[in-house]
């Protein structure tokens, strides 16, 4: 007995020892290496389990005896394995860090970052959902009960399997969306969006659900077969880089080239517009206004809308100041009722809207009230 405990002591003092410095010196180096201080912090402490389990093992099948000592190495192999996955999970993800680390989202045309982002990000999550159910099957293997009801279970897989298809129809439809949408590179993350009429940014995509944050700080959770079933805006598909409008209705008498080069003026002053489009037309010329459309660009949704609000109100505040005249008005002409003058005749047929006739006098008064002046008869 006291062999055994000598060698119980010793075996886990010596892996306890060992993983120690292998943590000191990695974490050393990891101030140079993003990949060894992602092994120092992720992967420490499963390692810490591994080699303890381990220890353990050897001195359970080295020193121990008796008839619990099965049952003990049993135990100790069950949770090897479950610290084992978690040592590789812990390694997968440490990774996938690194491989993150070395591609920049931070620059300004970062769609293939945001990409390989997205990728990694669901790979990342399957993976660790695979270990997992590799761990519990090996857990599960070790037990001859198992094994036994998992071959008798074979047969009928069929049968079970269309079972759970049917009643996670919902869950496995969104999980598959989930991978299509990781390839397919139809969404990605930090990817501005408009959906369900609200605008905002990736901020995660899951195998199940995506979340948009809102341009308020919401945030709107959708599940990933929404994007393949329901049309949707993506504004930084091929590049982040976009185009916008400003609209105004003026007068007929607004100077339009005058506006035009005063837009020039308002661009070229601000740091917001990245210096591709500049343009100013008159796209309606309807009814008692004119509408002018000022075309702007800018390297991302955010900056985008920033500068139409500048060029907005940098062009009212223009037109109030320089050209008042050219503000919205509403025209009135003043027809005269009788006389030889002006649109109406001064006898013949009348085309006032209730005639020239008693009758048409009562239902002038009626709507517009007795007249100062009576027509006379």
């Amino acid at each position: 007995m006291l062999v055994a405990v000598l060698t119980f002591a010793g075996s886990v003092l010596v892996a306890l020892v060992a993983v120690t410095l292998i943590h000191r010196g990695v974490r050393r180096i990891g101030r140079r290496s993003a990949l060894f201080a992602g092994l120092a912090t992720h992967a420490h402490k499963p390692a810490l389990v591994v080699a303890v389990l381990v220890a353990v093992q050897f001195s359970l099948g080295v020193a121990a005896s008796g008839e619990w000592r099965p049952v003990a190495l049993h135990a100790v192999g069950v949770a090897l394995i479950l610290a084992g996955a978690w040592l590789l999970a812990a390694l997968l993800v440490v990774a996938e860090d690194a491989t993150l680390a070395r591609i920049r989202v931070d620059v300004s045309d970062n769609r293939h970052a945001r990409r390989v982002h997205t990728q990694i990000t669901l790979v990342r999550r399957v993976t660790v959902v695979v270990v997992s159910v590799l761990a519990a099957a090996a857990v599960l293997m070790t037990f001859p009960g198992a094994r036994a009801a998992g071959t008798s279970l074979l047969a009928s897989a069929g049968v079970i399997g269309a079972i759970a298809a049917l009643a996670a129809q919902s869950l496995l439809g969104n999980v598959f969306a989930g991978v299509q949408i990781a390839f397919s590179d139809a969404l990605r993350l930090d990817d501005v969006v408009v959906v369900e009429e609200q605008w905002g940014r990736v901020e995660d995509i899951t195998l199940t659900y995506v979340v948009v944050h809102l341009w308020d700080d919401r945030r709107l959770i959708l599940p990933t077969a929404y994007f393949l079933k329901t049309p949707f805006e993506n504004w930084t598909r091929t590049q982040s880089a976009l185009l916008g409008t400003v609209e105004l209705d003026l007068d007929w008498t607004v100077p339009v080239e005058d506006l035009r080069q005063e837009l020039r003026h308002a661009l070229e002053t601000c740091d917001l517009w990245d210096q591709r489009v500049c343009v100013l037309q008159v796209t309606g010329a309807v009814g008692a206004l004119v509408r002018v459309r000022a075309l702007v660009s800018a390297t991302d949704a955010g900056r985008l809308w920033d500068l139409r609000c500048v060029v907005r109100e940098h062009l009212v505040a223009w037109v109030r100041s320089q050209h008042p005249g050219a503000l919205p008005q509403v025209r009135v002409r003043d027809l005269p009722r009788g006389g030889t003058h002006g649109d109406v005749p001064a006898s013949g047929s009348d085309n006032r809207v209730f005639g020239d006739s008693p009758d048409g006098e009562e239902r002038v008064q009626a709507f517009s009230g007795p007249d100062a002046t009576p027509r006379p008869t």
